[in-house]
């Protein structure tokens, strides 16, 4: 019994999704805002639990990662009760804290991938290697030679024309295929879902 309440109650929530969304009825609305609803209540749960962990790990072994978490934490919302409809508090906090962090983390990301770049090109050096660092080196060329300043401007704007048929050529098309990845996965998951094939709800 514990399986089939799930396995039912999934599949009735699926299909009616799926009717709604080809003939356009409003329970796809009231079935999205339930979803919403709970989305936003088990993330309040998640915050509630993270605070009772890390304030039993910061009492029982004296972690200062936990202070600095639950710290964070009550600036955080003591911003958000008393931000006011504009949010100033909060806005300040991400243009200071997390925004930067995302720079550093970004950058980060870079050196991790220019040594993956000279890992894999030691390791197998092949035409699609090639390819691929010459495609890094161009982009990196092109967007060193658009942004500095002492750079002349035809050879500026020469090297901002090839970053931009770069990125409407070779970016595009890959992040297309990602998407279209991504909505084919989606699908076949749904449908698995919709036949019982796929049970998450019973992990």
């Amino acid at each position: 019994m514990k399986q089939i309440i799930p396995f039912v109650i999934a599949i009735a929530t699926g299909l009616l999704t799926l009717i709604g969304l080809l003939t356009g009825t409003a329970i796809v609305s009231v079935i999205l805002e339930g979803a919403a609803f709970l989305a936003a209540l088990a993330l309040l749960l998640g915050i509630i639990n993270l605070f009772i962990v890390h304030a039993h790990r910061l009492v029982t072994r004296r972690n200062i990662y936990s202070l600095f978490l639950l710290v964070s934490m009550g600036v955080v919302l003591f911003l958000g009760f008393t931000g006011g409809n504009q949010q100033i508090g909060l806005a300040e906090a991400f243009n200071w804290v997390q925004r930067p962090l995302e720079a550093a983390l970004a950058s980060l990301l870079a050196f991790f991938l220019v040594g993956a770049i000279l890992r894999m090109a030691r390791q197998r050096s092949n035409r699609w290697t090639s390819l691929f660092l010459f495609t890094v080196i161009l982009i990196l060329l092109t967007g060193a030679l658009a942004s500095l300043n002492f750079v002349p401007d035809s050879i500026s704007s020469s090297a901002t024309q090839v970053r931009q048929v770069i990125d409407a050529l070779f970016v595009t098309a890959g992040m297309r295929g990602l998407l279209i990845g991504v909505a084919l996965g989606t699908i076949m998951l749904s449908l698995r879902v919709l036949v019982g094939l796929e049970r998450p709800y019973n992990k």
